[in-house]
């Protein structure tokens, strides 16, 4: 059978704006969400729940393969090859204070990640991406940014709270990076750190993150001419695993890869 990922990608971006509206539901009233805690600095509200049944319940209808969420246990489906990844909130964080946050969904054929997408419902900001497609911001079509210059380059990255043995190193590999380029941002989420890498908003961005949170925004990225690695220039197979992540424009992502380099590499991938 012929799958057109083409009317798939609609039906994930009606999917998203629906998810939307309803996260925007509790967002107009974030001072009043109750929050979860899963692990230090890591939260869970109400919305969280919400968004990732209604989009599990949409796709799962019309495409019953596997799908693995960041709040509930994955689950198997009719068809091997594919499965869905969903952070029904990214930047549960931003969320919970009334800033911008994410809900992102890509959809996995294999080891490869066949399309996806990053909704930003406050600004209305729908990012898509189709393998081999091109990468499109409501519809434009988007490229990373061509600057070469170091003391221009703006690079996104997160501060974990500095008890989280998870990030060790996140404020020394600051260090190592922050003196000559142009500017440091944390956006609070890293679907859209990736959405921001690939229509130019920033040159680059490094974390150590997981994976359902940046597939779409990887695949973002390399639509869009950026370059995507872990900090040790290696590919797909390893930073899917370790998080280690850096998306860029090919300057932003030479000076990153030589300063990141110093960083201890995970057992998990050496």
């Amino acid at each position: 059978m012929t799958i057109n990922y083409s009317t798939i990608l609609d039906h994930m971006v009606a999917t998203a704006r629906e998810a939307g509206a309803l996260t925007l539901e509790h967002f107009k009233r974030f001072r009043d969400i109750e929050i979860g805690i899963k692990g230090p600095g890591d939260f869970v509200s109400d919305a969280d729940m919400q968004s990732e049944t209604l989009i599990r319940d949409r796709l799962l209808s019309q495409y019953p393969w596997g799908l693995t969420g960041e709040e509930f246990a994955p689950v198997d489906g009719s068809n091997n090859d594919h499965r869905w990844l969903v952070d029904p909130i990214d930047g549960t964080t931003n969320f919970i204070y009334g800033q911008h946050y994410t809900i992102t969904i890509s959809l996995r054929r294999g080891n490869e990640t066949i399309c996806g997408l990053v909704y930003n419902p406050v600004a209305d900001e729908m990012f898509t991406a189709m393998k081999g497609e091109g990468a499109y911001l409501n519809g434009v079509r988007l490229k990373v940014s061509a600057s070469e210059d170091v003391a221009l380059m703006c690079v996104g990255t997160g501060l974990p709270t500095p008890n989280l043995s998870l990030h060790a190193g996140a404020y020394q590999r600051l260090d190592a990076i922050r003196a000559p380029i142009g500017a440091v941002r944390v956006v609070g989420s890293a679907a859209n750190s990736c959405a921001y890498v690939a229509c130019g908003r920033l040159t680059g961005y490094y974390e150590e993150t997981g994976f359902i949170d940046t597939a779409a925004g990887i695949l973002l990225v390399e639509e869009a001419g950026g370059i995507v690695t872990d900090w040790w220039g290696r590919g797909a197979d390893v930073y899917e695993k370790t998080g280690t992540l850096i998306v860029a424009n090919p300057a932003t992502h030479a000076y990153l890869l030589d300063n990141l380099r110093s960083a201890p590499p995970k057992n998990s991938a050496s």
